[in-house]
């Protein structure tokens, strides 16, 4: 087998020619930090194994499986995790549940939070009061409610 490795480090060039590599099939397996969590196209990508996987929030985990599974060949994603943390385990459950970015991206909001929209936060409370991010039902009526009037 022909391995080779990609991380964030390495020159743009670097990264572009082990990717081509990997594409074209001179390498047969490519160890990879989450530098390849976007941009990276690879349709004979069949298998990708997260380790650690408690270490990564449902989002970014949903991005990684998305690398695999593009062309014609089943792909299967596999999570290595020795997390005893019951919050963790739950949410490796529900990733492995699904496949629907909706519900996986909803998940992710409930759990960490939206951060801010305008500022550099990621994940946390919102310092918005009005409403709570998980009432989307009402959120839902109130914007058909002003489509209605806007007409």
């Amino acid at each position: 087998l022909r391995v080779d490795y990609l991380h964030g480090r390495l020159k743009s060039k670097e990264k572009e020619k082990k990717m081509t590599d990997f594409s074209r099939g001179d390498t047969d397996i490519l160890l990879s930090t989450t530098v390849i969590e976007v941009g990276v196209d690879v349709p004979n990508a069949t298998v990708m194994i997260i380790e650690n996987a408690e270490r990564f929030g449902l989002s970014q985990l949903h991005q990684l499986r998305g690398r695999v599974g593009r062309g014609k060949s089943a792909s299967y994603c596999i999570l290595f995790s020795q997390t005893r943390s019951k919050k963790s385990k739950e949410r490796l459950t529900l990733f492995a549940s699904t496949n629907d970015g909706f519900k996986i991206a909803e998940a992710d909001l409930q759990q960490r939070g939206p951060g801010d929209f305008f500022g550099e936060r990621q994940s946390g409370e919102f310092t918005f009061r009005l409403s709570q991010n998980f009432d989307l039902h009402l959120m839902q009526l109130a914007q058909e409610e002003a489509r209605r009037h806007t007409k």
